[in-house]
């Protein structure tokens, strides 16, 4: 049978640009920039998946015709982005072909066989766990600009540590990304019952993983969350997102805190502080973003070369008690850390010239970022 429906056009929008970021990945297997379309009771199923997140979507539609095709998702968004009509009618027609009307338009969309089209992954109907999203919106915030790049030598940075705990009887979720120079740590207390959250020793869950996490739980109120041996399951009554999680090694976050002494600390306003640095940054000359830090009795001096161009220096009034000490740091990290922070105070932690800074606050509660030095 062919697939014949009508949809109205900005359900079938809103579904079509949650997949973009999945099908539009560059892949071997060319079906993957494909959206499978399927018939089902009162409406279509729209599921895309680049074998590390795969979503499936239900969408109200009128339908003539059961049947199901695939269809190029970056193109059938664009058609339906620039349509001025109010409803789209879709008809399969022979070697899957589609014939799309909107409104006086008439479009001509080559697919492809949906039996080439990959398996949504199984997953069991227990274990979920329903949670309000500002939790993982929250949670997610704090840790995602330290994630590795793809191009890190440890492919395990590349992904989020995801945690459970439970302290003095209450429960929190705990999320640590670290790219081997800089580390984030983020924990919430929830109200939920977490003993059927099964996690794996290490929980590792892939930035694009992440990413489209944050995406899932933008929208919504509350997601219900599964976690299996290899994947993380999201859900509410109209979608299903599954991603991989990761196999691999992850720092010893607890020991790389615990190496920081808390008792060498600078009170720094935050927001003079994170505008200081991006005045500063501006005459940093490599990828590295040096700076130079000076901390002296209740100042600090920022400064910065560049060969070609000159230098900066800047002075924040600070309160600090401690030795006269001068380290270099990456100022992008500083500038990502203060700006997912919500403080008016930041109280850095620094115990000599060649230890990491550890930045946190009583307002930003639950979170502390380590930033390791550099030589200058």
């Amino acid at each position: 049978m062919a697939l014949n429906c009508t949809i109205t056009r900005n359900d079938f929008l809103e579904s079509l640009n949650s997949l973009q970021n999945i099908t539009n990945k560059k892949g071997t297997l060319a079906i993957l920039s494909n959206v499978l379309i399927e018939t089902t009771n009162g409406g279509l199923i729209l599921t895309g998946t680049d074998l590390e997140v795969s979503l499936r979507l239900f969408v109200p539609a009128e339908i003539h015709e059961e049947g199901s095709l695939t269809l190029p998702s970056k193109k059938i968004f664009e058609i339906v982005r620039e349509s001025g009509s109010e409803s789209i009618t879709m008809e399969e027609t022979d070697n899957s072909w589609a014939v799309i009307k909107a409104g006086l338009s008439t479009y001509n969309l080559a697919g492809m066989p949906d039996d080439e089209y990959p398996d949504f992954p199984d997953y069991s109907d227990d274990n979920f766990i329903s949670f309000e999203t500002y939790i993982f919106l929250e949670l997610i915030e704090k840790v995602i600009f330290s994630i590795a790049n793809e191009k890190e030598n440890i492919y395990s940075l590349t992904s989020v540590l995801f945690e459970k705990e439970q302290i003095d009887g209450v429960n929190y979720l705990k999320m640590i990304s670290s790219d081997g120079h800089r580390l984030s740590v983020m924990q919430k207390e929830v109200a939920a019952d977490l003993d059927q959250m099964i996690l794996n020793e290490l929980t590792l869950i892939p930035k694009k993983g992440i990413q489209e996490w944050k995406k899932f739980c933008e929208d919504r109120d509350s997601v219900e969350v599964s976690f299996d041996s290899n994947q993380l399951v999201l859900r509410d009554g109209q979608a299903v997102m599954i991603i991989r999680l990761k196999n691999g090694e992850f720092p010893n976050y607890s020991a790389i805190i615990g190496a920081v002494e808390l008792t060498n600390s600078v009170e720094i306003n935050r927001i003079p502080f994170l505008e200081s640095l991006k005045r500063i940054n501006l005459f940093t000359e490599d990828i590295f973003h040096t700076i130079s830090l000076q901390l002296e009795q209740n100042r600090m001096v920022l400064s910065s070369q560049n060969a070609d161009l000159g230098n900066a220096k800047d002075e924040l009034p600070v309160i600090y008690e401690g030795e006269n000490l001068t380290l270099g740091f990456n100022c992008r990290y500083f500038i990502e850390t203060l700006q997912v922070m919500e403080c008016q105070t930041v109280h850095a932690y620094i115990n000599s010239n060649a230890s990491p800074c550890l930045m946190k606050s009583e307002e930003d509660e639950g979170f502390l970022s380590i930033v390791m030095p550099m030589q200058l």
